[in-house]
C-alpha cells in the first residue's frame, strides 16, 4: 500500500461578497478534487486544538498524527532544523521576519507595513542578515539567514515566556500594541532597535528603494521555542516517507518525522511555484518510499494578501497540476490511498489563518465509492453523515491503520 497527502495550505475560506456568497473553493474549478469526493470518504477535522493559535506548524504537526498539546514546542525550532541549525538543549529559536515597517513624519510611530519586504530575495536578504549578525550576533545572540524573509535568531537560554505576534497578522496595524512582552522583552526589543539603524541605510535597501521596491528596514520577532522532540513517522507507523515543500517549517517538521525532504527546483511557495515538479518529485519518491508528503503553500500567500483571483487561480492550479499529476501517476502503483485537505483556513476577509474545521477526503484505490456530494468545499464541515476528527491527530491513524 502506498500513501500519498496532498496539503493545499489555506485553501479553506469563508463566504465572499464579491463571489456572491461563495468560497474560492466553491468557485474553483476543481475537477479532480471533486471526483475523489464522489469516489471517496469526506469529513473535517480541528487541525487546531482549542487555546492554540491556528498556525501551518501546529496544523501540520497534528495532520502528521502528531497531538500538539504533547509535542508543539514552537514554529521557530522547525525552520531552524530546516537550514542546518542544530539546537542545543537550553537554546531557543525565534523566527526573524525582515519587513517593512511604515513610519510617520516624525517617526514616532510605525505600522507594519509588508511582514515579508516585498518577498525579498533570498540574496538581498542574506547580506542584510550577515550584517545584523556582524554588528550586533555575539556568544548569546546569533542571526541565521533562511530563505527571503524567514530568518532565524538563535538565544542561548533564551527566553520562552514573550508573547510575540506574527507580523503577517498585523498588516497595517500600529507595531506599538504588538511589540514583544513577557520576560526580558526589553533584550528583544532592543535588538529590534539596533538591527533597523543596520538596515534602514544599508546599501541593499538604498538600492531596493531606488528600484520602487519596498525596503527591509526591521526585523520582527515570533514563534519561539526550544528543539523540537518527537518519535519518527518509522518508529510510529513502521513507514518510510518523502516531504516535498517549499516552506522552511515544512521541511524541518519532515526532518524531525524522519522523512527524506526532496529537492525540486523552481519551488517557492507562491502562485510560480513548480507544481508539477513537486508532484513528479513525490511520485519518484514513492517507488521507494511508503508515504509522500506534498505541501502546497500558494492558496495560503493568495490569503495573506486578499486577492480573490489569487486565490482561485492557486486553488485551480494545485488542483490540476499537483492532484491531476499525482492521480495520473498514482496509477502504475497497485493498491494506494490519498488524503486531501488544507492545514487550516485563511479568509479573504481577514488576510490570517483561522481556527475553524476544515474538510478532507480520502480516496482508496480498492474502495471506489459513489456517493451523491457534488464537490470539495467547505459544506462538507456541515453535513452530519462525515467523519468527524476533533482530535486532528487522529486523522492519520485512521489514514494509516483504518481505525
Amino acid at each position: 500500500m502506498k500513501y500519498v497527502v496532498i496539503i493545499g495550505d489555506g485553501m479553506a475560506d469563508r463566504p465572499v461578497e464579491v463571489l456572491d456568497g461563495k468560497t474560492p473553493l466553491q468557485k474553483a474549478a476543481i475537477p479532480n478534487m471533486d471526483r475523489l469526493v464522489q469516489q471517496g470518504t469526506v469529513g473535517k477535522i480541528r487541525t487546531v486544538p482549542e487555546g492554540f493559535h491556528p498556525g501551518s506548524d501546529i496544523a501540520n504537526l497534528n495532520i502528521l498524527g502528531y497531538d500538539p498539546q504533547q509535542f508543539y514546542s514552537g514554529r521557530a525550532p522547525l525552520e531552524a532544523a530546516s537550514i542546518g541549525i542544530d539546537l542545543r538543549e537550553n537554546d531557543v529559536a525565534y523566527r526573524c521576519n525582515l519587513v517593512t515597517l511604515k513610519y510617520n513624519k516624525d517617526k514616532t510611530r510605525a505600522v507594519m507595513d509588508d511582514y515579508s519586504s516585498g518577498h525579498i530575495s533570498t540574496g538581498e536578504a542574506t547580506e542584510l542578515m550577515n550584517e545584523i549578525n556582524s554588528e550586533i550576533g555575539s556568544a548569546e545572540i546569533r542571526f541565521y539567514p533562511g530563505v527571503s524573509y524567514r530568518h532565524i535568531m538563535v538565544w542561548s537560554s533564551g527566553a520562552t515566556d514573550i508573547e510575540c505576534t506574527p507580523p503577517h497578522d498585523i498588516t497595517g496595524k500600529d507595531i506599538a500594541d504588538y511589540l514583544p512582552v513577557g520576560d526580558r522583552e526589553d533584550m528583544l526589543r532592543d535588538i529590534m532597535m539596533k538591527a533597523s539603524g543596520i538596515l534602514e541605510g544599508h546599501p541593499v535597501n538604498r538600492e531596493r528603494m531606488k528600484k520602487g521596491n519596498k525596503p527591509a528596514n526591521s526585523i520582527w520577532f515570533w514563534g519561539q521555542g526550544k528543539k523540537l522532540n518527537i518519535p519518527t513517522f518509522r518508529e510510529k507507523y513502521s513507514l518510510e516517507g518523502a516531504l516535498v515543500s517549499a516552506v522552511d517549517l515544512m521541511r524541518g517538521l519532515g526532518i524531525n518525522a524522519g522523512f527524506e525532504i526532496l529537492q525540486v527546483p523552481g519551488i517557492t511557495g507562491y502562485l510560480d511555484t513548480n507544481y508539477i515538479g513537486k508532484a513528479e518529485a513525490a511520485l519518484n519518491a514513492l517507488k521507494q518510499k511508503d508515504i509522500v508528503y506534498i505541501h502546497v503553500e500558494a492558496p495560503d500567500e493568495a490569503g495573506h494578501s486578499g486577492k480573490v483571483a489569487d486565490k482561485i487561480q492557486a486553488i485551480e492550479d494545485f488542483d490540476r497540476f499537483v492532484v491531476g499529476t499525482v492521480l495520473e501517476g498514482l496509477k502504475s502503483f497497485d493498491e494506494y490511498r490519498v488524503l486531501i485537505l488544507p492545514d487550516h483556513a485563511t479568509p479573504i476577509s481577514i488576510k490570517t489563518h483561522s481556527e475553524e474545521p476544515v474538510p478532507f477526503v480520502i480516496f482508496d484505490s480498492r474502495d471506489r465509492r459513489e456517493n451523491k456530494s457534488t464537490g470539495f468545499d467547505e459544506t462538507i464541515t456541515e453535513r452530519d453523515d462525515i467523519l468527524i476528527f476533533e482530535e486532528g491527530h487522529k486523522l492519520m491513524d485512521h489514514f494509516i491503520k483504518n481505525i
